[in-house]
């Protein structure tokens, strides 16, 4: 199983070296902010990849938890509100919000107390490992579950305004891809509480791989 979260995050890599590489040329904020998320995924599938293959440590699964169940989808909710809120102003003042936020889960989850029995299982729950009642716990699911409303709503609201409009095909279905590709992902916190790791990894690879997809469609030149 430690093969799926290896491609997951070769894919994340490919994925936020492409939108880099857009942010240099364009310099257009929510891809600066895409990139940032997709490298935190990549970091979250590593240390899944390293928890399969030999076993987890506390440090594995603090890497794990912040940087995939906290931060990611947050990150790419941000960049959702650069593309899509007209004042810049808004956005950057809920950006200064995320930084405080980041750096509260840091120290949250840095802080956290591990239940060092639990790590054995192949996919440790973060109920299990964190406590249901700890703080790293709890915003592991309240940072992921606004983030992800933001994100998919703010895709579909571009989706919406792009209908109809045949030069934009390729940007209308790509952007649903990239909705689809989201949920996918999401879906897999179902398998995570419960400790599947081949439903978690295949979710975990297969998600990614519908947002790549998404991103290649959506950016491919009309003609």
């Amino acid at each position: 199983m430690w093969v799926l979260p290896l491609l997951s995050a070769l894919f994340s890599l490919a994925f936020a070296g492409l939108l880099g590489r857009q942010f240099l040329a364009r310099r257009r904020p929510h891809q600066a902010f895409w990139a940032l998320a997709l490298l935190m995924y990549a970091g979250a599938s590593a240390a899944l990849m390293l928890g399969a293959l030999s076993g987890w440590t506390p440090a594995e699964f603090r890497a794990y938890w912040l940087l995939g169940a906290v931060l990611t989808v947050p990150y790419l909710a941000q960049g959702e509100l650069f593309l899509l809120v007209p004042r810049r102003e808004v956005a950057w003042g809920v950006f200064l919000v995320l930084v405080f936020a980041t750096a509260f889960a840091v120290a949250r989850v840095t802080d956290a107390l591990i239940a060092v029995g639990a790590l054995g299982e192949d996919l440790p729950s973060g109920k299990d490992v964190l406590g249901a009642t700890s703080d790293a716990y709890r915003l592991g699911v309240l940072y992921s579950y606004v983030g992800y409303a933001v994100l998919v709503l703010g895709t579909l609201w571009s989706a919406w305004r792009m209908r109809g409009r045949r030069e934009l095909r390729d940007r209308f279905w790509g952007t649903l891809l990239i909705a689809l590709g989201a949920t996918i992902v999401a879906g897999g916190s179902a398998f995570a509480a419960k400790g599947i790791l081949v439903g978690f990894s295949l979710t975990l690879t297969g998600g990614i791989a519908v947002m790549f997809w998404g991103f290649l469609r959506a950016s491919r030149a009309h003609r």
